[in-house]
């Protein structure tokens, strides 16, 4: 077993994270008497109440079976509850495994009101969830493998279901609060609005322990993902704040590494919710001052000693994203640019500046020697015009793909790599056709 307690504590009281945070090795580790954690995506907390197992998260559905076997080989008794910490996929997957394991005996599945409705919104765009996702985690490579500690997707095969079809919805559903009695121990389930409406967060009182869910994920807060549907980045803060008056002296994440100390802990949550409620206040501040979109989101940053702390670096959602999520809540899709609430199709306007150029290939020569320049921005904008105008072109889009690859290597957040990623697979997609080849 490692020593997960030691690790986090060396890593936060050093503000070095010298060593992998986000670990998915689906190795069990005991973090406490009667407590602990199994590294996956996501983790799975497992606590022996002495009357069954109770688990918090079933991680995804390619780990859900080496979760649930590193369970059985630290304590083999069935699971008596399992707790939603919200609905994604890599929280609730596994569910079938945890069900398995059981072999018919009862499971009682906890989780928010609002779970079942996402399970049922999934399966209502489940085309749409799986190609996003593949795009969302599609920019990783070995160089960002070492950064980001290996988070990504479960190793397994490529799901055609976004959820597993069998998923079944909580048996028990919670609304804003319950406190129940396990094991004669008392368990209280918290809802709060964060990454998802249908977040719990539980507290054992007695024991100070706090099972956070991804409230805590040890990147910056995934509270502006450009490709999934609103956060709450204010209401996020709020419930860092109430799980911080607890004071609780042992908290377990969903993502990352266990801490413990309340000194440390409320430091952690302290900074993270601090984070959160300056980009809303900053933004909310230039909206009120008439500033559009595009203006805001070239202002309003979070400092680069922030970023730099292991449990807020940007490695996987990033504050321009969240600064769009802000915007998204209090002020409408529309970004305050008048050509752009009833826009020309991409491709008209991408011909006509072509035209205008004297070609596409000027367009894409220049966004090249723009790239060349450092100013990656700038140039993604040319090569989208370059190719939107010349579609079939094979010598536009072997640049435009160049281009793309260039900047998914500048970038830190997953998210942006996945879709720069995307940007350059579609142009290859068009070279390679040109070329013959599938």
């Amino acid at each position: 077993m490692a020593d997960l307690i030691g690790l986090s504590t060396r890593i936060i009281d050093s503000g070095v994270a010298n060593e992998p945070v986000n670990r998915t090795s689906n190795e069990l580790s005991e973090v406490a008497d009667g407590l602990a954690m199994v590294e996956s995506f996501s983790h799975s907390v497992v606590w022996d109440s002495g009357e069954g197992l109770v688990a918090f998260d079933a991680s995804h559905v390619n780990t859900g079976r080496q979760v649930v076997d590193a369970i059985a080989g630290w304590r083999p008794g069935p699971f008596s509850h399992l707790v939603f910490t919200h609905g994604h996929v890599d929280h609730v997957g596994g569910t079938g495994a945890f069900l398995a394991r059981n072999e018919g005996a009862p499971l009682r599945i906890l989780g928010h009101e609002n779970v079942a409705r996402r399970f049922a919104r999934y399966r209502e765009t489940n085309d749409w969830n799986v190609a996003i996702n593949r795009r969302q985690f599609g920019g990783i490579r070995g160089d960002l493998n070492a950064v980001m500690n290996d988070l990504r997707p479960a190793a397994g095969p490529r799901l055609d279901d976004f959820i597993p079809r069998d998923l079944p919805d909580p048996s028990d559903v919670i609304g804003d609060f319950a406190s129940w009695t396990i094991g004669g121990e008392t368990v209280e389930f918290h809802h709060g609005r964060g990454e998802t409406d249908d977040h719990l967060w539980s507290w054992f009182p007695r024991r100070k322990w706090v099972a956070t869910g991804d409230f805590v994920i040890w990147n910056f807060p995934n509270a502006g993902n450009p490709q999934k549907v609103q956060r709450w980045p204010l209401d996020w803060a709020r419930a860092l704040r109430a799980i911080a008056a607890k004071e609780p002296e042992l908290l377990l994440p969903a993502h990352g590494l266990p801490i413990a100390g309340r000194e440390r802990i409320a430091r952690v949550l302290d900074e993270i919710a601090t984070a959160l409620e300056n980009l809303v206040r900053e933004t909310v501040e230039m909206m009120n001052a008439g500033e559009t979109l595009n203006t805001i989101i070239h202002a309003v940053t979070v400092p680069d000693d922030v970023l730099a702390k292991p449990y807020l670096r940007p490695l996987y959602d990033e504050p321009e994203f969240v600064v769009r999520n802000i915007w998204r809540l209090y002020g409408g899709w529309w970004d305050g640019a008048p050509s752009r609430l009833k826009p020309s199709p991409d491709a008209d306007l991408a011909r006509e500046l072509a035209t205008v150029a004297g070609g596409a290939d000027v367009l894409i020569r220049r966004a090249q020697e723009i790239a060349a320049g450092g100013d990656l921005r700038l140039a993604c904008h040319l090569a989208d015009f370059a190719g939107w105008a010349a579609p079939d072109d094979p010598g536009v889009h072997q640049i435009r793909a160049e281009i793309y690859e260039m900047r998914r290597k500048f970038e830190s957040s997953l998210m942006s790599k996945g879709i720069f990623r995307g940007a350059a697979r579609e142009s290859e997609a068009v070279v390679k056709a040109a070329l013959g080849e599938d």
